[in-house]
């Protein structure tokens, strides 16, 4: 993933280090200590008042430091599995610390936040609980692929999965038969999925607390501190047992520098872009990469909602941190532009970049890392389309 000499790379793979190094510190002071400190400035009667069955306030912080540990647990597995990586070899570190920048102290407040969202999508991807959310997402992928298998039953098809995530879609991919590829630019999730597909040593080895860092909508209390056990499968074993699985590999990179080039040109069956398209603040980039990249006659399977990621970014921003270095490279995704479509609008789009619209439906319920017990609910009303490329 790193290569010799490149000093931001290398400095955003240790940030994302980082992060789960300082997680429990950061976790431990945002959601418990700052709590205590505002509990004990009530008046005299309100905190023995509160300290009391049926509310017994400290005793709750006191279990969610536990479970903040337990989630740390997590965090720190995901380190040592990085600390592991030929990407982190001691010329790179010594490099990082002859800059006087020790890596543990390298993440931002971004970094640590997107450590957390990463731990909380382990909720998603790889929990039992998290099962019906998946369902949701792949099932359109896996009923296109399993039609136009059918239209090449001797072939291996070869899928590409951009904005892999945590892997999950990828693994399921390929314990289906299908040679399945992912791509992910972030180094938080890359760590991550490689922690749980290439280190766990067994199903359910860890217990996580997904909704134990925000107190508003709770229900109840045992909802608040409800855990779930991860992974929900042992990713090699399951593999190991499949007969006619695929081959399965990650890339780490930015989409449309990678699979842009001329020696990804048609290199693909299908690509299945499940709550990726939005992402990208120049869709038409997005869609003549995934053109380049397709074989002819491939398809393009999409499923999700239309939150465009950058929306309200100030023009020329999208891509950076606000205290990230403005010299930073202004390729891929970080090129200047961007706009927002409709999902009318965004269908005529791949129409006209060369596409036909073979299948569409609207209106999928569509859940992402969803607390079914809050007093909050949100799902996405996601569509899903199939377009072949002409």
């Amino acid at each position: 993933m790193l290569e010799d000499g490149d000093d931001q790379e290398t400095q955003v793979f240790l940030s994302a280090l980082s992060s789960f190094y300082q997680y429990s510190k950061v976790a431990h002071f945002n959601t418990t200590h700052l709590r205590r400190q505002s509990f004990y400035a009530l008046p005299r009667s309100h905190i023995e008042l509160l300290s009391s069955p049926p509310f017994s306030y400290l005793d709750t912080l006191e279990e969610v430091d536990n479970a903040i540990d337990k989630n740390a647990e997590i965090a720190q597995a995901i380190l040592t599995s990085g600390l592991q990586s030929p990407d982190l070899d001691s010329e790179v570190s010594l490099k990082a610390k002859a800059e006087g920048k020790d890596w543990r102290g390298l993440a931002t407040s971004n970094d640590i936040e997107r450590a957390r969202s990463t731990m909380r999508q382990l909720f998603r991807d790889w929990s039992e609980e998290g099962k019906p959310e998946r369902e949701a997402c792949y099932r359109p992928v896996f009923d296109a692929l399993a039609i136009e298998k059918s239209r090449h039953p001797e072939a291996k098809l070869r899928v590409l999965v951009p904005g892999a995530g945590l892997g999950r879609l990828v693994f399921d991919l390929c314990c289906a038969g299908f040679d399945s590829e992912g791509n992910e630019i972030s180094y938080t999730q890359l760590l991550t999925s490689s922690y749980i597909l290439n280190s766990c040593s067994e199903a359910r080895i860890h217990t996580l607390f997904p909704w134990i860092h925000s107190f508003s909508n709770h229900r109840t209390r045992s909802n608040h501190l409800r855990s779930v056990q991860i992974p929900d499968i042992n990713p090699r074993q399951v593999l190991g047992s499949s007969k006619d699985a695929g081959r399965m590999s990650m890339s780490a990179s930015d989409f449309l520098l990678l699979y842009g080039s001329e020696e990804q040109q048609g290199s693909f069956d299908a690509i299945a872009t499940v709550f990726f398209l939005d992402t990208a603040p120049n869709v038409i980039r997005y869609l003549e990469v995934i053109r380049n990249c397709l074989k002819p006659d491939g398809l393009l399977i999409n499923v999700g909602p239309l939150l465009w990621h950058f929306e309200g970014n100030a023009p020329g921003i999208h891509g950076k941190e606000k205290d990230m270095d403005v010299d930073m490279d202004c390729t891929g995704i970080a090129e200047p532009g961007s706009f927002e479509l409709t999902e009318d609008e965004l269908i005529v789009l791949v129409e006209r970049m060369g596409f036909t619209i073979e299948r569409r439906d609207s209106n999928i319920n569509a859940p992402y890392i969803h607390d079914k017990e809050s007093m909050l609910q949100n799902t996405y009303m996601a569509s899903s389309w199939v377009a072949r490329k002409i």
